[in-house]
């Protein structure tokens, strides 16, 4: 996914590369935005560990929603700089483990953060632009959760592991976004994780989010 999205954002590039923008200069804007999530946290495994059997599930995307705002200053008729904070779901989901008589289902971690995103836009023509920046991010809850089937008996667990986690997320977002005439914009990000999310473990398990806004754009 990751490869495909790069190539659209390239390939969109070659073709508006002489395009001329119409992005008036000096300009500021604020745009509220919501959105949702395709999101998963790399080398994090669900080993499982049922009356001694051992083993690891497959994992899933985990989808979530996102909400906030940014505020934008057009530099020049091509560039300009944004600024924002949101909330936003994060997460990974794993498939179902069965083993013998028992079954694990829908296991899952969930991941709330609150994200500060900056980001240089660069508009190849009207509308138009492909971005890249860092975000900083504030983790504010943290909780796996699952269902223990044995039988007909099914028992939902939900533990707090925020004290397992680093509280600081660092990630390097890149994507494009295009606003329409009536000043809605569509916005598609891929966030690189940079910084461990596991605060104890060995394993560099990172965040890698793929999330798109819709938003509207009020000219300042």
């Amino acid at each position: 996914m990751k490869k495909l999205f790069f190539v659209a954002i390239m390939a969109i590039a070659a073709i508006g590369a002489n395009a001329q923008s119409k992005v008036k200069a000096g300009t500021w804007s604020i745009q509220p935005k919501l959105g949702a999530t395709i999101t998963s946290v790399t080398n994090m495994d669900y080993d499982t560990n049922i009356s001694g059997a051992t083993g690891k599930a497959e994992y899933q995307t985990f989808v979530g929603a996102t909400i906030g705002g940014e505020v934008e200053y057009q530099a020049t008729d091509r560039f300009s700089i944004a600024a924002g904070v949101g909330y936003i779901m994060q997460g990974k989901q794993w498939d179902d483990y069965k083993f013998g008589a028992y079954e694990e289902k829908e296991q899952k971690i969930e991941l709330g953060y609150v994200n500060v995103p900056v980001v240089a836009n660069y508009y190849i023509f009207k509308g138009f632009a492909i971005k890249a920046g860092a975000q900083f991010a504030f983790l504010t809850n943290a909780k796996e959760k699952g269902t223990l089937v044995s039988g007909n008996t099914e028992t939902t667990v939900s533990n707090d592991v925020k004290n397992q986690c680093n509280t600081f997320d660092f990630s390097i977002p890149v994507g494009v976004s295009y606003e329409f005439d009536n000043h809605i914009v569509i916005d598609a990000r891929y966030n690189i994780g940079i910084t461990n999310v596991n605060k104890n473990g060995n394993v560099n398990c990172r965040n890698s989010v793929f999330l798109a806004t819709v938003g509207y754009k009020f000219r300042l």
